[in-house]
């Protein structure tokens, strides 16, 4: 086995906090699912009429699942034919059947679970219901391995909330093993940068809605993930880094050969993996304090995306493990920048992975000591195994090593020449609470501004200013009222066009708001997350228009610059919509429960935030 360096003193240090600060709940979370475990096939302990419900469709499957020898995969699916991430996996359950009917044991569709796509949703009402999407998938994959009918899972998934949210569900049965499985990127289209080019023509009133209608058709043009570096891309690299797909299944094509021997591969190895065999690897186990941190890493090192400062804590909660803004601020300061993808640079995922991609990147973080190699992966080697390759010998799937230097140093490099010394990620912190900003693709001249604010309650009252020829000077455009008790936390992307071209024209413009912006965050300075958020007596809610903003992303400090005096007597205001309509009405109990960006933004525990007020 490779050996690894010695870790870098900081990857220890956050390491050994946050072991220290999880134990109680670490331990109680490892508690529980060890007593979950058993011995034979979960079913065994079904009674006859539970068990003849639970096979009574199965077909060829049936014998097998009456019997009660082998093992039963239960898979979870967000297949729809809307997102083109998840289109792909339509067929994947007949495929993972009859592989794992060749391997002796069973597969069943345990459920489905939503997947909504920003990129439809983007500026619409539906955005608010976006970041609740996952606590709902969380749900429903807790109700689709609630049957206990399973000894193993494989989770199908690739977008935004849906990975999260499928991670977070999953680890409520974290005694089970389970194995993500993704579909792959589209092939490229237009180019990410022509793409915003146009948008931004668009915003300027200089493209009309067929040129712009054209340009993102071919951008998103076929079945695949996006192919710009988004939280969906992003979620890819977690799941590598963690350990929690087969090695190099995140950027592999779909409707290939070699996609479709990753989802066999998968579904052989969890079937080897359950509690019935010799290297029974759950999830609960797999997920831990180390491959937190490495996720943090890994972030950090390829400028992901910032929704990741909140589905990452709320993963990490799920297990058990408590993780803030500051572990994030303190690993990302000293990982240097390895990539840059759109929107961080010019090339998409399809370009990163022909230069060498996430094994190329993970090797050289395990080089420098910032990850931590021993964690145990769901392949069942360390994190050295994971920096592979997969290929195909024939109709063989086999792994080699990746090249021993990236390929394109215009979109790969190693630490030892980094774009930037540091990560993409810093926390802010001030009189107006805590936030965080994505600096990755902001140049270093922009990344700190002193300037009046400009106060709206919705991103579509900023572009009605730009329309009527408001936003003149420099300003900080404060959106309140945007955070996840107010209306669900929107992304705010239709405001990228807009600001980007008044920076352009030479004006110094920021964003600060308690919504977000997301792994398409670009290169205008964006405090985002800010908490606490208006509607809970935030500062930000005491901003008002002239008030002099300072932010400071290399300090990692923002501020109100108003007097002490007037500041402090000031009422905080910017509550949220009346959320009615497109569904949002039935997600009050959501919004009222919703944990702080900082604590992930997440309505689900419910328990641990009362138990830590008591």
């Amino acid at each position: 086995m490779t050996r690894s360096p010695t870790l870098h003193p900081t990857l220890a240090r956050v390491t050994a906090r946050i072991v220290d600060r999880s134990a109680a709940t670490r331990s109680a979370y490892l508690a529980r699912i060890a007593d979950a475990r058993g011995a034979a096939p979960a079913r065994a302990a079904l009674g006859c009429g539970n068990l003849a419900h639970g096979f009574a469709a199965a077909g060829a499957d049936k014998p097998a699942l009456r019997a009660g020898r082998s093992g039963n995969i239960g898979i979870v699916t967000a297949f729809n034919d809307m997102l083109s991430a998840h289109q792909p996996m339509e067929q994947y359950p007949t495929l993972i059947r009859a592989a794992a009917r060749a391997a002796g044991g069973t597969a069943q569709v345990a459920g489905g679970v939503p997947a909504m796509c920003d990129g439809v949703t983007q500026g619409r009402a539906g955005m608010e219901l976006s970041l609740f999407s996952r606590d709902v998938i969380a749900m429903a994959t807790a109700i689709a391995l609630s049957h206990d009918m399973f000894d193993a899972a494989l989770l199908l998934g690739v977008c935004d909330k849906i990975v999260p949210g499928l991670l977070i569900g999953a680890l409520s049965f974290g005694h089970l093993p389970m194995v993500l499985v993704p579909a792959g990127p589209m092939r490229s289209g237009l180019p990410n940068r022509e793409k915003a080019a146009v948008r931004q023509r668009h915003a300027e009133g200089k493209a009309d809605r067929e040129e712009l209608l054209e340009a993102e058709a071919a951008s998103y043009h076929g079945a695949g993930t996006c192919t710009f570096y988004g939280t969906a891309n992003s979620n890819q690299m977690l799941m590598e880094v963690m350990g929690l797909h087969m090695p190099g299944s995140a950027f592999v094509h779909p409707g290939t050969a070699l996609r479709d021997a990753l989802t066999v591969a998968a579904t052989q190895r969890v079937l080897r993996i359950t509690a019935g065999g010799g290297d029974y690897t759950p999830l609960g186990v797999t997920v831990d304090e180390k491959s937190i941190v490495n996720a943090m890493v890994g972030l950090a090192a390829t400028g992901g995306s910032t929704n990741h400062a909140i589905h990452l804590v709320a993963i990490a909660r799920a297990a058990g493990i408590a993780i803030d803004w500051d572990d994030l601020d303190e690993l990302s300061r000293v990982t240097p920048l390895l990539t840059r993808i759109y929107p961080n640079g010019s090339a998409d995922v399809n370009q990163f992975q022909a230069a060498g991609g996430l094994a190329v990147v993970i090797r050289d973080l395990l080089g420098a000591g910032l990850l931590h190699a021993d964690i145990r992966c769901v392949h069942g080697g360390d994190l050295h195994a994971q920096a592979r390759e997969p290929w195909l010998d024939g109709t063989t799937l086999r792994w080699r090593d990746p090249p021993a230097a990236s390929l394109d140093p215009g979109v790969l490099r190693s630490s030892a020449e980094p774009f930037d010394s540091e990560g993409g990620l810093r926390r802010l912190q001030g009189n107006l609470g805590r936030a965080m900003v994505k600096i990755s693709a902001v140049a270093s001249s922009h990344r700190t501004i002193t300037a009046p604010a400009r106060v709206f309650d919705t991103q579509q009252a900023v572009i009605d200013a730009f329309k009527a020829g408001a936003l003149v000077g420099d300003f900080v455009a404060v959106v309140r009222g945007q955070g996840p008790r107010a209306n669900g936390m929107p992304e705010l992307h239709r405001l990228t066009p807009t600001l980007g071209l008044l920076q352009d024209r030479g004006q110094r413009v920021a964003l600060l708001t308690d919504g977000r912006m997301s792994g398409a965050s670009g290169k205008v300075l964006a405090a985002i997350h800010v908490t606490p958020e208006a509607v809970d007596g935030g500062a930000i809610g005491r901003i008002r228009d002239g008030d002099c903003i300072h932010v400071d992303a290399e300090a990692g400090v923002f501020e109100a610059r108003v007097d002490a005096a007037t500041w402090n007597a000031r009422e905080s205001i910017g509550g949220g919509t009346d959320a009615q309509g497109m569904g949002r009405e039935l997600f009050g109990a959501m919004r009222a429960l919703a944990g702080t960006a900082e604590e992930g933004a997440c309505s689900l525990f419910v328990d641990a935030r009362a138990a830590a007020s008591r």
